[in-house]
């Protein structure tokens, strides 16, 4: 067990006393807290509607399916993301095309997408990774000028904004929310799909739900296949509580970065991810970057000290699954250079700057006797 964990939830009793009073109810699922939490989604991010879903990959799935993304289409992302990204589209018989990553915030290079846009590209997936939000206005220009649907992936990203404006608020075509434990609020597993778009959002409401709705005689029939992707009442009554907390969940994360942003200045070893003009970052993960002969060490000598780190994360198209149905030759340099750099350090709101400071020692010892480096 590790005394400083690099991702952890944070429920108090308000939250706890919301699921109680949910359970003491008449409705456990397909109830009134579902539609609740998602108009309080959709007022805290900016846009007309938001759905709730099982996962952030149920929405992902959802997503692709009421934008239309068919077989043999292409959809342009980033290595950078957990699988889910782009596990769906191959669930849809869909091509990711990856893009590298930009050497400051590992996001998406948007200098880097419009020359990978063929005849069959569909869509753009950007990832605000680690909550730190993508160059939205250019990847947006690019999109309007080939007809493009863009659909963010921000599971890492709520609470999040770009340009003074909340990520799931842009006016993009359609933002992927999730709540597993580790993200800025919680419930449990869970997520949302927010648009400002109509037609998506009766599509996403329909294909939640099995593809059933009622008749004019009152009659549940389906009209498409669609699938159980419903919140329960539980979990939404959760998220209501939670919601409540996420300016200040995003502050502390904010102080958390700005704490390793002080502390580890006068380690030159160590490069720290940068937020780009008008964004500013949720902080879902705070991952700096050291040489690569040095990270397996630094590594195992954090985690005998208690701290959990972890990596985040190799790229999509090197893990053995895509590498046997056909990535095996893309390599990006951005990307492959970082893979062998990165490590996430904890953020999380319960840390301190006592506990900042702790961290910045360690590893700051591990560099200084390991490897002999003099850090003024």
């Amino acid at each position: 067990m590790f005394i400083h964990q690099y991702g952890r939830h944070n429920i108090n009793k308000k939250d706890k006393q919301a699921v109680l009073g949910t359970l003491a109810s008449d409705f456990l699922t397909q109830g009134p807290k579902v539609r609740e939490f998602e108009d309080a989604l959709a007022r805290y991010a900016g846009a007309k509607y938001a759905v709730a879903v099982g996962s952030g990959t149920a929405g992902l799935h959802l997503a692709y399916l009421a934008a239309g993304i068919d077989n043999g289409d292409e959809i342009i992302t980033t290595p950078n993301t957990f699988v889910a990204t782009t596990n769906m589209m191959l669930a849809m018989g869909a091509r990711p095309v990856f893009a590298d990553i930009r050497a400051d915030t590992w996001n998406i290079d948007e200098n880097d997408i419009e020359k990978r846009v063929t005849k069959k590209t569909k869509a753009i997936v950007p990832v605000h990774f680690a909550g730190n939000p993508c160059a939205m206005d250019a990847i947006t220009k690019i999109a309007r000028k080939h007809n493009l649907i863009v659909i963010e992936d921000a599971c890492h990203a709520l609470g999040a904004s770009y340009k003074g404006k909340k990520i799931g608020g842009l006016g993009t075509d359609m933002s992927v929310f999730s709540f597993h434990p580790v993200k800025p609020i919680t419930t449990g597993e869970g997520g949302a799909v927010l648009t400002n778009n109509k037609k998506y959002y009766d599509r996403l409401i329909l294909l939640r739900s099995h593809g059933v709705t009622k008749n004019k005689k009152g009659e549940n029939v389906m009209n498409e296949l669609g699938y159980n992707y419903r919140l329960s009442d539980l979990q939404a009554a959760l998220g209501i509580s939670q919601l409540q907390k996420l300016n200040h969940f995003i502050a502390q994360r904010r102080k958390v970065a700005g704490w390793y942003k002080k502390h580890f200045s006068i380690i030159s070893e160590i490069q720290l991810p940068k937020e780009t003009e008008g964004a500013m970052s949720g902080w879902h993960l705070y991952v700096i970057r050291v040489n690569s002969r040095k990270r397996g060490a630094l590594q195992t000598f954090l985690q005998k000290n208690g701290i959990g780190v972890n990596y985040h994360y190799p790229p999509v198209y090197g893990h053995p699954y895509y590498q046997k149905i056909g990535f095996r030759a893309i390599k990006l340099s951005n990307m492959e250079e970082y893979r062998r750099t990165c490590i996430t350090l904890p953020c999380h709101t319960f840390l301190s700057e006592k506990d900042i400071i702790f961290i910045a020692s360690i590893i700051r010892t591990c560099l200084e006797t390991s490897f002999r480096l003099k850090i003024s």
